[in-house]
């Protein structure tokens, strides 16, 4: 249940929001305001270009591939059980897999990297 709101809980509240209203007018000014929201929102936009960007990456792309496939073939292997599972326990599963399949990939690409820094520093060395 909500709290019942005392008088003196209302007034002092509404005292300090009105200087705070108050002093943030009359301390700068509007263009600095417009200044600010368009700083704001630009830094926005670059945060979903970056977003973007990765997601047009070809290993994303491929490890969210790989972790649709498995989830779908988690669904698909859950669906003709028919132990009377219930769907939670499906998603959650199908989940799982699609963790473990898009990790066992990340493994493997970072071993394959390595594996070539390697190779590359024993060519310099020789």
């Amino acid at each position: 249940m909500a709290k019942k709101a005392t008088a003196a809980g209302d007034k002092a509240k509404s005292k300090s929001g009105a200087k705070k209203a108050k002093t943030k007018s009359s301390d700068a000014p509007k263009g600095a305001k417009k200044a600010k929201k368009a700083k704001s929102s630009s830094k926005s936009s670059s945060a979903a270009d970056v977003v973007f960007k990765l997601a047009e990456h070809p290993i994303v792309a491929e490890l969210i591939a790989i972790g649709a496939t498995a989830a779908v073939a988690a669904i698909a292997k859950g669906g003709s059980e028919k132990s009377g599972r219930s769907s939670t326990k499906a998603v959650k599963d199908a989940g799982k897999a699609a963790a473990a399949a898009i990790g066992a990939r990340l493994v493997s690409e970072f071993k394959e990297v390595k594996r070539s820094a390697e190779a590359a520093t024993a060519k310099k060395k020789a």
